[in-house]
């Protein structure tokens, strides 16, 4: 095979694996579902196989139950406490908008008209009310009627079912034989790239290891200290706010901006004074100091190298290309092609075509 033959053979080749991820994403997203599950609770697993008492070693399938074990019993807390608590919080907001669009229009409105004389700004509280309140009642047919649509589809329910069997038992396999998975993928690549691939990917791995696992307990830490926060100040809504800025805290700044607009306009609703306005901002403003000099030095650190345009551009784009599938896919994507520009940067800056001029 000549070299260009081989070129397009594998730009074929790419093409048709692209085309077959796209057509099969609905049946590969539960493997890379439990690829990723395995991903993040695989270094667990390595550290537990160190662990000796006295001669007897944990074995690796022994390290795997105790991880699998804790993964499906965090993710029951998960369905147990946090969803009924969600339930409640989003019922108590929907409660809420009629007051605060009330509260907006007798209180802050002509706030506004006072100081920035905008005489012609009026806001008609009583259609917004029914229009919102129309549109809840259309929402909530629309999804009784879906729910109903897959409620009698015995296609739909048994591939619910399938997939939450599925995705347990193949993060469990996944999990043990991981490491050989690994090894058997290094040991087919070709000897003449092998040290190559292998220096790229484990700095892939780095960089995605840092942002993915690290990214997400700071998620989880920011959230937690945002709610308990909130909760301290009295907030109705300091569950799905604080958690909320948690969860969008993975683009650096987004979940701060969002849950400070969020909770300070809450707390004026609900307290209506400005001390528990300011106790907001310095919730907010912890919860920053924590997150850029313990959280994230310790736990993410500083050599990730993914800029928060491109974490939302690949999760955006992921989305529209392949759903779901896509969303999973963006990051270890995105992370891979940074180190990939990353190396062919540097080596443009070492070629001669960018120091032709001096040359010259």
């Amino acid at each position: 095979m000549t070299p260009d033959s081989r070129q397009w053979f594998l730009l074929a080749l790419a093409a048709a694996f692209f085309w077959l991820v796209y057509r099969l994403a609905p049946v590969i997203t539960p493997f890379v579902i439990s690829a990723a599950l395995a991903y993040l609770g695989d270094p667990v697993v390595d550290r537990l196989e160190k662990v000796s008492i006295g001669k007897w070693h944990i074995s690796r399938t022994l390290a795997v139950s105790i991880v699998f074990i804790l993964m499906t019993g965090g993710l029951f807390l998960l369905f147990l406490i946090v969803f009924p608590l969600l339930q409640k919080q989003v019922e108590h907001l929907v409660r809420s908008v009629p007051g605060a669009l009330e509260w907006f229009a007798g209180t802050v409105l002509p706030w506004l008209q006072a100081k920035l004389g905008l005489t012609s700004l009026s806001l008609d509280t009583e259609t917004i009310t029914h229009a919102l309140q129309a549109y809840w009642k259309e929402l909530s047919s629309a999804t009784l009627s879906v729910l109903g649509t897959v409620s009698r589809s015995g296609q739909a329910v048994l591939g619910w079912l399938i997939n939450l069997v599925l995705i347990p038992v193949v993060t469990f396999y996944l999990l043990r034989d991981w490491d050989l998975l690994v090894d058997g993928i290094r040991k087919l690549l070709p000897r003449r790239i092998e040290s190559a691939v292998i220096r790229l990917s484990s700095e892939i791995n780095e960089v995605l290891a840092a942002f993915v696992r690290g990214q997400l307990i700071v998620m989880f830490a920011l959230g937690v200290i945002y709610t308990a926060g909130l909760w301290l100040l009295g907030l109705d809504l300091a569950f799905i706010i604080g958690m909320g800025a948690g969860l969008l805290s993975i683009v650096p700044y987004l979940g701060t901006m969002v849950g400070l607009v969020a909770a300070v306009l809450a707390a004026a609703f609900q307290f209506q004074d400005l001390f528990s306005m300011a106790m907001v901002l310095l919730v907010f403003a912890v919860g920053q100091t924590l997150e850029g000099m313990v959280l994230t030095p310790r736990l993410v650190g500083d050599r990730i190298g993914l800029h928060p345009v491109a974490v939302i551009f690949a999760i955006l784009a992921g989305g529209q290309l392949f759903g779901f599938l896509g969303i999973l896919l963006a990051l270890p994507v995105t992370a891979a092609l940074n180190v990939l520009v990353r190396h062919l940067r540097d080596e443009y800056t070492k070629s001669t075509l960018y120091h032709e001029d001096e040359e010259c």
